[in-house]
């Protein structure tokens, strides 16, 4: 029978050695140079099972924001909806049922002045006694007003200190050009925001016997399948069909833009300064 030498170490279990080895293979123990690092940090987090995609997705994003101005993620001038302060009440009470948003920028008689915010909850009481005629300065919370070049993040800091969800975008000469609210940071975060007000649509739609209406958010999978195409969207490096679409022109295509795969003409049918919204597909 064989006898250990006495000057031979007890070896450790092998659960132990491998407990070692996964800690020192974090990617969070390793000491960060940049911003790139961090985000290959949380892939190889992701490889290795410490946090899940949705995780890896919303903290790369978050990272992100940093770089993104509110320019890139307002609503324009054009698409707000806003009240004038000599407006009258009951126009105003009109504007607030068909647009069914919460709050609205309230601009002064003077050019670009924005004297306030009025949010649709202060007038519920006053409807609520039959008052239809009310002085909207009495009503007004404090303004927040922002340049077109903050970032992102930083705003959203100020959204969760002040509790002021809404701010008002000026450009460099002082002129109103857009709105961003938290929801518009938030969806940077985590994707489409949807409320109650929404209405659920079909992703994919038939409006004739070869034409389709075909929302940009719908999964690569379900479009390949729903068309049966050759494709294997394992092999491409997007989720959705804007996704693919923008992965093959490298950059946001415009309203208009074309795409032909196999028997089908994907045309960008509605966009915004930050994604493609819906295709119209054409089947030849």
């Amino acid at each position: 029978m064989n006898e250990k030498h006495h000057n031979e170490e007890p070896q450790p279990p092998s659960g132990l050695f491998n407990k070692i080895k996964k800690y020192f293979r974090n990617p969070f123990f390793i000491k960060t140079q940049s911003v790139s690092e961090v985000t290959d940090f949380l892939k190889d987090a992701l490889d290795q099972n410490i946090i899940d995609k949705e995780a890896e997705s919303i903290a790369s994003k978050a990272i992100k924001l940093g770089d993104i101005t509110v320019k890139e993620i307002m609503i324009p001038k054009i698409d707000m909806v806003t009240i004038q302060i000599d407006e009258n009440t009951t126009d105003v009470i009109t504007k607030i049922i068909d647009s069914g948003h919460s709050r609205y920028p309230v601009l002064g008689t003077e050019r670009d002045e924005v004297v306030g915010i009025l949010l649709a909850k202060d007038i519920l009481p006053k409807l609520f006694k039959g008052i239809t005629d009310f002085n909207l300065t009495d009503m007004l919370r404090d303004p927040n007003v922002v340049p077109e070049s903050k970032k992102a993040d930083s705003l959203l800091e100020e959204f969760k200190q002040d509790r002021r969800h809404l701010a008002v975008v000026i450009d460099e000469y002082g002129a109103v050009c857009g709105l961003v609210t938290i929801e518009d940071i938030l969806e940077e975060l985590v994707g489409e925001i949807e409320d109650e007000h929404d209405v659920e649509e079909e992703d994919i739609m038939q409006i004739s016997e070869n034409k389709f209406y075909i929302d940009a958010t719908v999964e690569l999978e379900e479009f390949i399948e729903y068309f049966g195409l050759n494709l294997d969207h394992l092999s491409i490096d997007a989720e959705t069909l804007g996704g693919y679409f923008i992965a093959e022109h490298g950059v946001l295509p415009k309203k208009g833009t074309k795409l032909k795969v196999e028997d089908l003409t994907i045309k960008v049918s509605d966009t915004d300064n930050r994604r493609i919204k819906s295709f119209l597909v054409t089947k030849s």
